[in-house]
Protein backbone atom coordinates (compact mmCIF):
# COMPACT_ATOMS: atom_id res chain seq x y z
CA UNK A 1 0.00 0.00 0.00
CA UNK A 2 1.46 3.51 -0.64
CA UNK A 3 -0.68 6.99 -0.14
CA UNK A 4 -0.93 7.44 -3.75
CA UNK A 5 -3.68 4.39 -3.29
CA UNK A 6 -5.52 5.87 -0.57
CA UNK A 7 -5.03 9.93 -1.46
CA UNK A 8 -6.37 11.30 -4.59
CA UNK A 9 -5.14 14.55 -5.35
CA UNK A 10 -8.40 16.30 -4.71
CA UNK A 11 -8.18 15.18 -1.50
CA UNK A 12 -5.63 17.96 -0.49
CA UNK A 13 -6.89 21.35 0.26
CA UNK A 14 -4.77 24.24 2.55
CA UNK A 15 -7.52 26.29 4.88
CA UNK A 16 -6.71 28.90 5.90
CA UNK A 17 -7.97 28.52 9.60
CA UNK A 18 -9.86 26.63 11.63
CA UNK A 19 -11.77 27.94 14.74
CA UNK A 20 -11.60 24.47 16.88
CA UNK A 21 -10.94 21.16 16.68
CA UNK A 22 -14.46 20.18 16.09
CA UNK A 23 -14.31 22.79 13.30
CA UNK A 24 -11.53 21.24 11.94
CA UNK A 25 -13.22 17.61 11.86
CA UNK A 26 -16.37 19.08 10.06
CA UNK A 27 -13.68 20.91 7.29
CA UNK A 28 -12.45 17.08 7.36
CA UNK A 29 -15.48 15.85 6.66
CA UNK A 30 -16.95 18.60 4.26
CA UNK A 31 -13.78 17.51 1.75
CA UNK A 32 -14.26 13.79 2.16
CA UNK A 33 -17.68 14.29 1.24
CA UNK A 34 -16.77 16.22 -2.10
CA UNK A 35 -13.60 13.96 -3.19
CA UNK A 36 -15.30 10.40 -2.12
CA UNK A 37 -19.21 11.43 -1.93
CA UNK A 38 -18.91 10.00 2.15
CA UNK A 39 -21.72 11.70 4.58
CA UNK A 40 -20.35 14.19 6.26
CA UNK A 41 -22.38 14.13 9.52
CA UNK A 42 -21.79 10.53 9.72
CA UNK A 43 -18.05 10.77 9.20
CA UNK A 44 -17.64 14.13 11.87
CA UNK A 45 -19.84 11.56 14.37
CA UNK A 46 -17.21 8.90 14.15
CA UNK A 47 -14.56 11.27 14.18
CA UNK A 48 -15.15 12.83 16.82
CA UNK A 49 -16.14 9.39 18.92
CA UNK A 50 -12.35 8.14 17.93
CA UNK A 51 -11.23 11.30 19.36
CA UNK A 52 -13.15 10.82 22.86
CA UNK A 53 -11.10 7.60 23.15
CA UNK A 54 -8.24 9.26 22.96
CA UNK A 55 -6.51 12.30 20.86
CA UNK A 56 -4.89 11.48 17.58
CA UNK A 57 -2.73 14.53 17.18
CA UNK A 58 0.33 12.48 17.45
CA UNK A 59 3.02 15.59 18.18
CA UNK A 60 4.96 17.97 16.44
CA UNK A 61 1.84 19.79 14.41
CA UNK A 62 0.88 16.74 13.36
CA UNK A 63 -2.93 15.05 13.82
CA UNK A 64 -3.92 11.32 12.11
CA UNK A 65 -7.70 11.31 12.80
CA UNK A 66 -9.40 8.06 11.48
CA UNK A 67 -12.89 6.24 11.63
CA UNK A 68 -13.89 3.01 10.27
CA UNK A 69 -17.93 2.99 8.64
CA UNK A 70 -19.98 1.04 6.54
CA UNK A 71 -20.06 3.70 3.55
CA UNK A 72 -16.16 3.16 2.97
CA UNK A 73 -15.73 0.66 0.33
CA UNK A 74 -12.12 1.09 -0.02
CA UNK A 75 -9.16 2.62 2.32
CA UNK A 76 -9.38 6.45 1.49
CA UNK A 77 -7.36 9.51 2.83
CA UNK A 78 -7.70 13.35 3.06
CA UNK A 79 -4.88 16.07 3.60
CA UNK A 80 -5.45 19.40 5.46
CA UNK A 81 -2.68 22.08 6.20
CA UNK A 82 -3.71 24.48 8.14
CA UNK A 83 -2.38 28.16 7.49
CA UNK A 84 -2.68 28.80 11.24
CA UNK A 85 -2.68 25.72 13.87
CA UNK A 86 -5.39 24.68 16.38
CA UNK A 87 -5.08 23.45 19.62
CA UNK A 88 -5.68 19.34 18.76
CA UNK A 89 -5.34 18.17 22.27
CA UNK A 90 -1.75 16.71 20.98
CA UNK A 91 0.32 14.10 23.02
CA UNK A 92 2.37 17.14 23.26
CA UNK A 93 0.39 19.75 23.54
CA UNK A 94 1.62 21.70 20.79
CA UNK A 95 -1.30 23.05 17.91
CA UNK A 96 -1.67 21.28 14.64
CA UNK A 97 -0.99 22.51 11.59
CA UNK A 98 -1.12 19.12 9.37
CA UNK A 99 -3.72 16.37 9.20
CA UNK A 100 -4.08 13.53 7.34
CA UNK A 101 -7.67 11.48 8.04
CA UNK A 102 -8.19 7.83 7.17
CA UNK A 103 -11.13 6.37 6.82
CA UNK A 104 -11.59 2.64 6.46
CA UNK A 105 -14.41 0.02 6.04
CA UNK A 106 -16.04 -0.90 8.90
CA UNK A 107 -14.54 -4.58 8.66
CA UNK A 108 -11.17 -3.66 7.54
CA UNK A 109 -8.70 -4.71 10.63
CA UNK A 110 -5.02 -5.15 9.39
CA UNK A 111 -5.62 -3.01 6.28
CA UNK A 112 -6.93 -0.15 8.23
CA UNK A 113 -3.38 -0.49 10.81
CA UNK A 114 -0.90 -0.77 7.82
CA UNK A 115 -2.83 2.45 6.30
CA UNK A 116 -2.17 4.44 10.18
CA UNK A 117 1.32 3.31 10.13
CA UNK A 118 1.88 4.13 6.62
CA UNK A 119 0.74 7.43 7.74
CA UNK A 120 2.63 7.77 10.74
CA UNK A 121 5.33 6.73 9.20
CA UNK A 122 5.35 9.08 6.33
CA UNK A 123 4.44 11.79 8.38
CA UNK A 124 6.70 11.35 11.46
CA UNK A 125 9.46 12.90 8.61
CA UNK A 126 10.38 15.96 9.55
CA UNK A 127 12.44 16.88 6.58
CA UNK A 128 9.01 16.05 4.49
CA UNK A 129 6.82 17.76 7.23
CA UNK A 130 9.19 21.02 6.80
CA UNK A 131 8.32 20.52 2.71
CA UNK A 132 4.46 20.67 3.21
CA UNK A 133 4.39 23.54 5.66
CA UNK A 134 6.50 25.50 3.19
CA UNK A 135 4.49 24.94 0.18
CA UNK A 136 0.33 25.95 0.07
CA UNK A 137 -0.64 24.29 -3.59
CA UNK A 138 -2.58 21.53 -3.60
CA UNK A 139 -0.60 19.69 -6.61
CA UNK A 140 3.27 20.25 -5.12
CA UNK A 141 1.45 18.73 -1.45
CA UNK A 142 0.27 15.74 -3.25
CA UNK A 143 3.34 15.38 -5.02
CA UNK A 144 5.68 16.03 -2.22
CA UNK A 145 3.57 13.43 -0.23
CA UNK A 146 3.38 10.51 -2.87
CA UNK A 147 6.82 10.90 -4.28
CA UNK A 148 8.62 8.45 -1.92
CA UNK A 149 6.55 5.34 -3.13
CA UNK A 150 9.49 3.27 -1.46
CA UNK A 151 7.42 3.72 1.63
CA UNK A 152 5.10 1.17 2.28
CA UNK A 153 2.84 -0.19 5.05
CA UNK A 154 4.14 -3.47 6.52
Amino acid sequence: MTLSEILKPEAIKVVASASSKKRLLHDVGDLANSVYGYETAGLVTALMERESLGPTGVGNGVALPHARLDEVKDMSAVFLLLEKPVDFDAVDRQPVDIVMALFAPEAAGVEHLKALALVSRTLRNGDLCKKLRANHDASTLYALLTSDQNIQAA
